[in-house]
């Protein structure tokens, strides 16, 4: 699978190269060749292998994963996919946990490692899981938080946490300023996420803006 980056195509299938577009109104830069396994290898290098299957997903999983959420979600800038990347890519550590570790929050999770507030506000945009958590709120007890958390784990929502993220609870703003793809962008998208901007979190970005070509 190949990402595609482009004013009106976005991210397209297998078979397409990699278009890049810091911004909907700029010339496409093409990236020949890179699919999106390439790319999540290329942000997360640690994520080409995995010692355990569990919850760990390697690149070659991730990418086609991720490229299907872009397109779910309509984000289709450059900026926008790095950075979402970047940051699904640092809190999973490199897609190795779709849980929290430490200090191991009840419901907290999935490859954007999403507090359980934002899970649940997740788990009720998907059709498909409504009927599961009926009755579930903010105030549900552990063991309903983790199994609301092993609903949206699934591989087929869990790649998707991040644009939803970004796409619903950051403002227009916020979207505007990482479709740049400039680390003002990105600084404004981890004040959006309502994180500092650390030097571990800046080395994932670095690398997601030389994937795509905005370095």
């Amino acid at each position: 699978m190949k990402f595609q980056v482009a004013t009106i195509a976005g991210l397209v299938l297998a078979g397409q190269a990699v278009v890049a577009a810091p911004a909907p109104s700029a010339p496409l830069t093409t990236r020949a060749g890179k699919s999106a396994a390439d790319i999540v290898a290329a942000i997360a290098p640690a994520s080409k292998t995995c010692a355990s299957t569990t919850e760990c997903r390697t690149a070659d999983q991730a990418g086609p994963l991720l490229a299907d959420a872009m397109v779910k979600y309509n984000v289709y800038s450059a900026g926008q996919i790095a950075g979402i990347i970047a940051l699904t890519a640092f809190e999973s550590v490199n897609y190795q946990y779709k849980h929290n570790v430490s200090p191991g929050r009840p419901g907290q999770g999935t490859s954007n490692m999403q507090m359980f507030n934002y899970n649940l506000k997740y788990a009720q945009s998907i059709p498909e899981l409504k009927a599961k958590i009926a009755g579930i709120d903010e105030n549900a007890a552990d063991d309903k938080k983790n199994a609301l958390l092993a609903l949206v784990n699934a591989d087929a929502y869990n790649f998707g946490s991040g644009p939803w993220f970004f796409t619903t609870q950051c403002t227009k703003d916020v979207q505007a300023a990482l479709a740049k793809g400039d680390d003002a962008g990105f600084s404004a998208y981890m004040g959006c996420v309502g994180v500092s901007l650390t030097d571990d979190r800046k080395a994932y970005w670095t690398r997601a803006k030389a994937a795509f070509g905005l370095a």
